[in-house]
C-alpha cells in the first residue's frame, strides 16, 4: 500500500445530512437545586440590609455633623438600595430556575439565561481539569458549583452552580474518569 493510499484510509471527512445530526433540543436537561435561588435571594437581602444599616449608622452617629444635603439624601439612599436589591432579587427569582445542565458520554452542557438563552457544550475530551467550589453560604446550604476548565484556556469554560455536593462530586468524578477515553 502506498503512502497516499494509507493517508486516504486514515483521513475521513464525509459530508453529513443535516437531518442525521443529533439535535440539542432533545437533550434531557436537569434543573439545579431549588436551594440556589433561595440562597441568592437571601444573599441579596442580607447585602441590602447591611448597606441600609451602614447608611443609618452614618446618619444617626453623633461623632461628627453631616452636611444637611447628606441628611436629606438618606431616604433616597435607602430607597435606591431597596430598589436595586428588589430588581436584583427579581432577576434571580426568575433566572435561577432557568439554569439546567446535562451530561452525555462525550460532553457536558449547561443552559442558562432569562432574556438571552445560552446553551454551552464542553467536550469532555477537551477538559483540562474540574473543580468543585463551595463558598461559606454554599456550605451552609449544602450546595456546590462545578467549574469545568477547558484545555488551552485560563478561565473556566463554564460553571454549573447550585448543585448538591453529592451531585457535584459525582459529575466531577465522571468527567475525570472519562476525559481521556476519547483520546485512545
Amino acid at each position: 500500500m502506498t503512502i497516499r493510499a494509507q493517508q486516504e484510509t486514515v483521513f475521513s471527512n464525509n459530508q453529513l445530512s443535516v437531518e442525521e445530526i443529533p439535535s440539542l433540543q432533545t437533550l434531557a436537561l436537569l434543573p439545579i437545586s431549588k436551594k440556589y435561588r433561595a440562597l441568592n435571594i437571601f444573599s441579596i437581602v442580607l447585602i441590602a440590609l447591611v448597606l441600609i444599616s451602614i447608611a443609618t449608622v452614618l446618619r444617626l452617629q453623633s461623632f461628627w455633623s453631616l452636611p444637611e444635603g447628606l441628611l436629606q439624601a438618606y431616604p433616597y439612599v435607602v430607597a435606591g438600595i431597596v430598589a436595586l436589591g428588589s430588581v436584583w432579587a427579581l432577576y434571580h427569582f426568575f433566572a435561577d430556575v432557568r439554569i439546567f445542565y446535562a451530561i452525555r458520554e462525550q460532553d457536558i452542557s449547561k443552559q442558562s439565561g432569562l432574556i438571552f438563552r445560552k446553551l454551552s457544550c464542553q467536550p469532555i475530551l477537551r477538559v483540562q481539569h474540574v473543580e468543585v467550589n463551595r463558598g461559606p453560604l454554599d456550605r451552609w446550604a449544602g450546595l456546590a458549583s462545578l467549574q469545568v476548565f477547558s484545555a488551552g484556556g485560563e478561565m473556566h469554560t463554564f460553571e454549573i452552580p447550585g448543585l448538591s455536593i453529592e451531585r457535584a462530586e459525582q459529575l466531577r468524578e465522571f468527567i475525570l474518569a472519562h476525559k481521556d477515553i476519547g483520546a485512545r
